[in-house]
């Protein structure tokens, strides 16, 4: 038996490697159509995400959330924006190891459906919030289900697809997040001009038009084949890629290469708990999650959070701060979709690295600029259209990269806990800046303005050092592949040459 499925499996990669794009898209369709549905979740994050950042410039959300202030009006605090930014991450925070713990237990499915379930219930807590601390509660406690949301998405779209498709599925994500940003910041820039509550209220409101469609089309999804092989459920994981693929696929082949990954990966590691992530080849593994998923913050992104807020300090008038916010996320959608063609034909090594060497020099000459004479009023202008370049630029590369590499590093049985372990990384840096980045740029506290791209461009500098030493390519490589390379401990610029001995 156990020689049937070498067999098969030994089938099944070489029918991975000589598998074209289009060939994937003609033997998988289904698996590209419920893996965008699954992904289309997280719309919601970069949804919610958003409208923080720019509600701090709303005189109808400064009125019932700020405080007044000497020169007439309302503000918020800086202390509260650092609250209510640190809120999110920290549900969010929660929300992943909750991931990363219940959904090797329940399956990708229900999982999915139980968030879908609490973030309508989620909602009410900011939407009737009377006041500061009950709004902070309602970031807390939504920030949960957008937790499971931000990596069950991009594992889910790494098993349920082959190679060839992998890197465009999972870069999908990103445009997911994007797409939530673009729409708040549409919606925003809309309701701008209102000086009642629902200017702040209707954005709110319309996060419960996602939850009930995507609940009701996942419960007609196929569970992930692989996670039912990690169950011992093989007959149910050849009905569910039955589900994923055509019936020009040799089904059989291809979950016997998931039996025999699966197998491979026992025999090196036999656990699959969080500690098992810091253990032999897959410290490493968990090294390379965490840093790509951490320069995401690293290279310089907190600014982009506070665009409008950045653009006014930046000495913008409103209403162009607010129309500047807007494309800055047109930008971030071109981005994203013009990077699966830089997929096609470069690897996530290259796109990543260069990305980020870019996004560096972007932010130097941001700090430069800072450093000019207030008198000059053409700065504001072109601080702000170097930070639209570094927003194209990080959605270009950084951005929709990360997704790919953190899913086709991790191994199959540590996957929801590897990318579990790298989103919280992410999320305690994204605390960390949420607390800093409005002192950084409030007029009352650093003021650093433009200044603060010298901060940047110099840690983006030390993680283009760290890219270029220890980032590995995935690229073209199955899963047990790449198990074999990092249990051979091959250096990261020999993956994309190594030669794997059958």
């Amino acid at each position: 038996m156990w020689k049937d499925i070498n067999e098969k499996s030994k089938k099944a990669t070489e029918m991975e490697h000589t598998m074209s794009l289009w060939d994937g898209l003609r033997s998988y369709p289904k698996a590209v159509g419920w893996s965008l549905v699954v992904s289309t979740a997280i719309i919601m994050e970069g949804y919610d995400t958003t409208l923080l950042g720019s509600f701090y410039a709303y005189p109808a959300f400064q009125e019932k959330y700020g405080e007044p202030v000497a020169s007439g009006g309302y503000a918020i605090p800086a202390r509260w924006q650092t609250a209510l930014g640190m809120g999110t991450n920290i549900g969010v925070l929660i929300g992943v190891f909750i991931n990363g713990f219940l959904t090797e237990r329940l399956g990708y499915k229900r999982m999915m459906l139980y968030s879908l379930a609490a973030i309508s219930a989620c909602i009410f807590v900011p939407f009737f919030s009377p006041n500061a601390p009950a709004l902070l509660i309602g970031q807390i406690m939504c920030g949960v289900p957008w937790g499971v949301f931000s990596t069950l998405a991009p594992a889910y779209a790494s098993e349920v697809c082959p190679v060839v498709l992998r890197g465009y599925l999972t870069t999908y994500v990103n445009l997911c997040w994007v797409i939530g940003q673009l729409i708040a910041a549409g919606v925003l820039d809309g309701l701008q001009t209102r000086t009642d509550e629902w200017s702040y209220k209707i954005p709110f409101a319309l996060q419960w038009m996602w939850p009930l469609p995507l609940f009701i089309a996942i419960c007609f999804a196929p569970e992930s084949p692989w996670w039912l092989v990690r169950r011992g459920r093989v007959n149910d994981a050849t009905r569910a890629q039955k589900r994923l693929s055509n019936y020009s696929t040799n089904i059989d082949e291809v979950v016997a290469m998931m039996i025999h990954t699966n197998e491979y990966e026992k025999a090196i590691s036999e656990g699959t708990s969080y500690l098992d992530c810091f253990k032999g080849s897959n410290l490493r593994r968990t090294e390379i999650c965490c840093m790509v998923w951490c320069i995401q913050n690293l290279s310089g992104s907190p600014i982009a959070s506070y665009a409008t807020y950045f653009f006014l300090q930046a000495g913008l008038a409103s209403s162009n701060a607010f129309a500047l916010n807007v494309s800055q996320y047109a930008f971030g959608f071109v981005g994203t979709v013009l990077s699966w063609f830089l997929l096609t034909r470069f690897g996530r090594r290259t796109i990543y690295l260069n990305g980020l060497c870019v996004c560096c020099v972007l932010m130097f000459l941001i700090g430069f600029l800072g450093l000019a004479p207030a008198s000059n009023t053409s700065i504001p202008w072109a601080t702000s259209g170097l930070l639209l370049a570094f927003v194209f630029v990080y959605d270009l590369t950084i951005g929709p990269v990360c997704y790919a590499l953190v899913s086709e590093i991790s191994s199959t049985r540590l996957r929801g806990k590897s990318i579990g372990l790298a989103r919280n990384f992410y999320n305690i840096l994204s605390i960390c800046f949420s607390a800093s980045t409005p002192y950084m740029l409030n007029p009352d506290a650093l003021d650093w303005k433009g200044k603060v791209g010298l901060f940047w461009g110099s840690i983006s500098f030390l993680c283009v050092i760290w890219t270029y030493f220890r980032l590995p390519e995935p690229k073209g490589r199955t899963y047990e592949e790449l198990d074999i390379m990092f249990e051979n401990n091959v250096p990261a610029r020999q993956f994309k040459s190594y030669k794997i001995e059958k």
